[in-house]
């Protein structure tokens, strides 16, 4: 195609974009959600009208505390939807730094051995059966009361009996010994669950694919922590860099290596296309894949639209706040053409952004992992009168 053409359907897929995050799209997430509710649905109409109202009220109120003032009316919007994206971004950036070391490396994993699983299961299983002779007792109890009041007669002791069968027959206090035995049985299941979990994960750690994984959550982790340096070093400087890192890499090599006669600017340019669209398909996928499990996980025949629909918003705003990082990654030769569409925006501030919040989102993450890594197994039950714990003696 001819470039005035390109860049013709360019700002035309863009402006569809963008009209699908601003307007559409919450247009229709409020329409699905009138669904939900039978009494809102012959309302959803006006109701959907109104909450667009509110919506674009609010989204054009966002960018106020934000410098992203600027002319036009394509550049205001973008700016806007940047932010959020770009928010959005760097918080799945700085989770995904973290987790992808924290799950691939062998190294965090706790050693479980069979010994281990057994006892779980013995502890388990002696709960079930204390909790079976519990409900057993309760029941003939009940039963017990149940005849004698039968034998009692009288009208009004019926009564009372079928309004309130369990009142006087069962105290207090055995009714919390079950909850809270259940309460731990919960627990010893969850236990049980991930000891066989971990068990299958060092099996998997010990083979050609689970070696690979682990030289992954190795290199992981280093870049994990290269990337929290480097975006202590731009906040506290307020810098950004100049070059895409892959003409800067190919620069350092070529200088080390003695390859002066390269033209490393040829090459550069076509393996940081690569590199951009390579980024922009794994970053996708990986926020597809993340989505799809909170889907399953919160859908139902009523809400599933209006999850999708909200999904999707966030999905515009990821390609929109995509576009404005990747800048960056390609020639500086080739970062007019993205201004040009893009419009006259702060990109400085928008990487600025994203550093801040992913190191937030990065430190806030380790601090979790390490709380959840190091969190002892003994499980508490809380009663009435205090707080106690279930010892292995006692289960065993």
């Amino acid at each position: 195609m001819d470039q005035h053409s390109r860049k013709f359907m360019w700002n035309l897929n863009l402006f569809l974009i963008l009209l699908e995050c601003v307007v559409l799209i919450p247009y229709f997430l409020f329409y699905f959600m009138c669904n939900i509710n039978p009494s809102l649905y012959r309302y959803r109409y006006i109701i959907s009208f109104m909450g667009l109202t509110l919506w674009l009220w609010l989204f054009w109120s966002f960018g106020q505390p934000f410098p992203i003032k600027v002319s036009g009316w394509m550049e205001p919007v973008i700016s806007r939807v940047g932010v959020l994206g770009v928010t959005m971004m760097a918080v799945l950036s700085g989770f995904g730094a973290v987790n992808s070391p924290y799950t691939y490396s062998s190294y965090f994993l706790r050693e479980v051995t069979d010994e281990d699983i057994h006892i779980i299961q013995k502890k388990l299983l002696n709960t079930h059966n204390v909790i079976i002779s519990k409900k057993k007792r309760i029941a003939q109890q009940r039963h017990q009361r149940a005849d004698q009041t039968a034998e009692s007669g009288g009208f009004f002791n019926l009564v009372k009996r079928s309004i309130s069968p369990s009142s006087g027959v069962v105290s207090q206090e055995e009714i919390q010994d079950v909850e809270a035995y259940e309460e731990l049985s919960r627990q010893l299941f969850l236990e049980l669950v991930d000891l066989n979990n971990t068990k299958e994960r060092i099996k998997e750690s010990k083979t050609i694919k689970g070696r690979y994984f682990n030289f992954l959550g190795y290199f992981f982790s280093l870049y994990c922590a290269y990337k929290i340096v480097m975006c202590t070093v731009n906040i506290i400087f307020d810098r950004v860099g100049k070059k895409d890192p892959i003409t800067l890499a190919s620069e350092i090599i070529c200088d080390r290596l003695g390859y002066k006669d390269i033209n490393i600017m040829l090459w550069s340019q076509h393996i940081s296309f690569i590199m951009v669209g390579v980024l922009v398909v794994t970053s996708i996928r990986g926020l597809l894949i993340n989505l799809t499990k909170f889907f399953y996980a919160i859908s139902s025949s009523k809400t599933s639209n209006a999850i999708v629909m909200f999904f999707a918003q966030l999905m515009g705003m990821y390609f929109v706040s995509s576009v404005l990082l990747m800048r960056m990654n390609v020639p500086p030769e080739y970062r007019q053409a993205i201004t040009d569409v893009l419009g006259d925006l702060q990109f400085k501030f928008y990487h600025r952004w994203f550093d801040v919040i992913f190191l937030i989102s990065a430190l806030s993450s380790i601090f979790f992992l390490y709380l959840a890594h190091k969190q002892a197994p003994e499980k508490t039950i809380d009663k009435s009168q205090g707080q106690y714990q279930l010892s292995s003696a006692f289960l065993d």
